[in-house]
C-alpha cells in the first residue's frame, strides 16, 4: 500500500478562511465609504475657503465683494443662486478674481456639483448643495450630520457645516 502525502488545505479550512475574509470586508467597506464622503466634505470646505479668501482679497482692493449677476445677499442670508460660471472663458465671479486673487478658482465641490455664489457690495456667500446636489428646503444653521445637507460659507465663516458622525 502506498503512503499518501496529504499536503494542502481541506475544503472546510478554505471555507472558514473565506468566511473570515468576508466578515472583515463587511466591516471595512462601510467605514471606507464613510471616509470617502468625509474627504469630499473636507475638500469642499477647503475650496469654499479658497473662494472666500479670493473674495476677501478682492474686497481689500475694491472696497466691495465681487458681484454675482443680479444677486444681493440680504441681511437674512438667503441662498446664493448663481454658479461660478464656466471657467473657459471665465465669467462673473470667476472672471473678477482669477488670476489676480486666486490662480485657479475651484468651481465644483467634492461631488462634482457647481458651487453657488452670491455677493456684491458688503456681503458674499458660497454654497455647496452637498452629496445629493439639491438645495435644502429648510436650513439647519450650525452643525449638520448628513452628507446631503448644504454647506454654507458666508462672509468668511461657515454658517452651516458638517460636524460629528455623518449618515
Amino acid at each position: 500500500m502506498k503512503k499518501r502525502n496529504n499536503k494542502g488545505f481541506t475544503l472546510i479550512e478554505l471555507l472558514i478562511v473565506v468566511a473570515i475574509i468576508g466578515i472583515i470586508v463587511a466591516i471595512a467597506i462601510p467605514n471606507l465609504l464613510n471616509a470617502i464622503q468625509r474627504a469630499k466634505q473636507k475638500r469642499t470646505m477647503g475650496d469654499m475657503r479658497t473662494a472666500g479668501t479670493a473674495a476677501e482679497a478682492y474686497a481689500v482692493d475694491f472696497n466691495r465683494y465681487p458681484a454675482a449677476a443680479g444677486y444681493t445677499l440680504p441681511s437674512g442670508f438667503s441662498l446664493p443662486t448663481t454658479t461660478f460660471g464656466n471657467p473657459s472663458p471665465p465669467s462673473g465671479f470667476c472672471l473678477q478674481v482669477t488670476p489676480t486673487y486666486v490662480r485657479v478658482l475651484p468651481i465644483s465641490d467634492g461631488w462634482n456639483s457647481f458651487f453657488l455664489y452670491g455677493g456684491g457690495g458688503q456681503n458674499y456667500g458660497v454654497v455647496s448643495n452637498g452629496k445629493d446636489g439639491s438645495a435644502e428646503g429648510t436650513l439647519a444653521y450650525g452643525e449638520t450630520t448628513n452628507f446631503n445637507n448644504d454647506i454654507i460659507f458666508i462672509d468668511g465663516q461657515f454658517v452651516q457645516y458638517p460636524a460629528g458622525a455623518q449618515n
